[in-house]
C-alpha cells in the first residue's frame, strides 16, 4: 500500500490554487485524507493535486465508474417509466389539456343561446368590461359544480361586482345542453353570488357543436367524449377577456385567489378599474403565466423601498431646515 507523502515533504510555500481560498489548507488537507481510497500528494513545487497510481488504485477508479455508470442508469429508467406512465394514461384524457393562448382572439361572431333561448352572439357581451370565462356542462356532477362553487367564493370576497366592474360568461361544451338548464343553473349562481348584478352580468350559454369547437380551440381548452359513459373528460379554470376580446390571463383549478382575480381584472380592463393601492400592488407583483398566479418581484419591492427612503430622508432634510431657521433669527438677518 503507497501512502501519500507527508506535509514535511512538501514545499514549504506551495503556490496558492486560484480556486480556493486558504489554498495551502485546503491542500494540507487533501493531502492528509484518502478520497474514495485514493492517496493524493502534491507535486514538488508546482501544488498541484494528484494522485499516485496502481493496479489497486485502477480497480477502485473502476469500481467508482461502474456506481456512476449504474446510478445514471437508474436515473435514466425512472425518467423513462415516468414518461410511459403519462402515455398510458386513460384514452379518454390523453387530449385532454388547457392551454395558454395569451393575448389572442376569440371569435366574437360565434352565435349561442342565452338562459331565455335567444340567439346572441360574443359580442353581445365582451365590448365594455373585462370578461371572466368558464366552460362546465350542466348535467355534470363532478368537477363542474365545484367550479362553479369556486368561482362565487372567490367573486364574493372581491370588492368588484358582476355587472358593474367585469361580467362573466359560463358557456356549456355540451351541445345536448339546453336553455332550460342554463337558466336553472344561472338561477342557482345567483341565489350563491347573493349580489344584484349577477342576473344582468353573469350569463349562462349554450350552442351548437360547431359554435362550441371554434370557441373552446380559441382559448386552448380541449376536452373529450366518453360515449359509453355520456360523460366529458375535461380540465378546470378559468380565463380572463379584454374588451376587446383577447385572452389575458389564465387560473388553474377549482380555487382562486382573490387577489390575484383582482388584479388579472385590473390589468385586463387596461388599469380603468381599482384604486392607486391596486396600482402599486401591481408594481410589485407580476403574473407568471406557468402557475396562473401573481408572484412578488423583489427588484421592484427593492426599488420601492429605495425611493421611499429617499422621499423620508428628503422630507427629514426640509423639516430640519426650516426648524433650524425658525430658531435661529440671526439666520434670517444673514439670509
Amino acid at each position: 500500500m503507497i501512502y501519500p507523502k507527508t506535509t514535511s515533504e512538501q514545499p514549504q510555500n506551495p503556490p496558492q490554487s486560484p480556486f480556493f481560498k486558504g489554498g495551502r489548507a485546503y491542500l494540507e488537507f487533501l493531502t492528509s485524507q484518502r478520497f474514495f481510497g485514493l492517496p493524493f500528494f502534491t507535486k514538488e513545487g508546482q501544488g498541484e493535486v494528484c494522485f499516485k497510481e496502481s493496479p489497486a488504485h485502477r480497480q477502485r477508479i473502476r469500481a467508482i465508474l461502474a456506481i456512476l455508470t449504474l446510478a445514471l442508469a437508474l436515473i435514466h429508467a425512472n425518467v423513462a417509466t415516468v414518461f410511459a406512465h403519462d402515455d398510458q394514461r386513460p384514452t379518454a384524457l390523453r387530449d385532454v389539456t388547457f392551454d395558454q393562448k395569451l393575448n389572442q382572439p376569440v371569435p366574437l361572431d360565434l352565435s349561442f343561446r342565452d338562459e331565455s333561448g335567444k340567439i346572441v352572439s360574443l359580442a353581445d357581451y365582451i365590448k365594455e368590461r373585462p370578461v371572466i370565462l368558464s366552460f362546465v356542462y350542466f348535467k355534470c356532477r363532478d368537477l363542474c359544480p365545484l367550479l362553479l362553487d369556486g368561482i362565487v367564493r372567490s367573486l364574493r370576497a372581491l370588492s368588484f361586482q358582476v355587472g358593474y366592474e367585469f361580467d362573466v360568461l359560463t358557456v356549456s361544451f355540451d351541445p345536448s345542453d339546453t336553455p332550460a338548464l342554463a337558466a336553472a343553473k344561472k338561477a342557482d349562481i345567483a341565489r350563491q353570488y347573493g349580489r344584484a348584478g349577477a342576473t344582468a352580468g353573469w350569463h349562462f350559454l349554450t350552442g351548437n357543436e360547431d359554435s362550441i369547437r371554434k370557441l373552446t380551440q380559441s382559448v386552448g381548452f380541449r376536452y373529450t367524449y366518453d360515449a359509453k359513459t355520456g360523460e366529458f373528460g375535461h380540465a378546470t379554470g378559468i380565463m380572463l377577456l379584454t374588451p376587446g376580446g383577447k385572452t389575458a390571463r389564465y387560473y388553474y383549478g377549482i380555487d382562486f385567489s382573490p387577489r390575484d382575480l383582482r388584479l388579472g381584472l385590473i390589468e385586463a380592463a387596461a388599469n380603468k378599474i381599482g384604486s392607486p393601492i391596486d396600482q402599486l400592488l401591481l408594481f410589485c407583483y407580476h403574473y407568471d403565466p406557468a402557475t396562473g398566479k401573481y408572484g412578488l418581484l423583489i427588484t421592484r419591492v427593492i426599488r420601492l423601498a429605495a425611493a421611499a427612503t429617499v422621499l423620508i430622508l428628503g422630507s427629514f432634510i426640509v423639516i430640519m431646515l426650516r426648524r433650524e431657521r425658525s430658531n435661529n433669527p440671526g439666520y434670517r438677518g444673514s439670509a
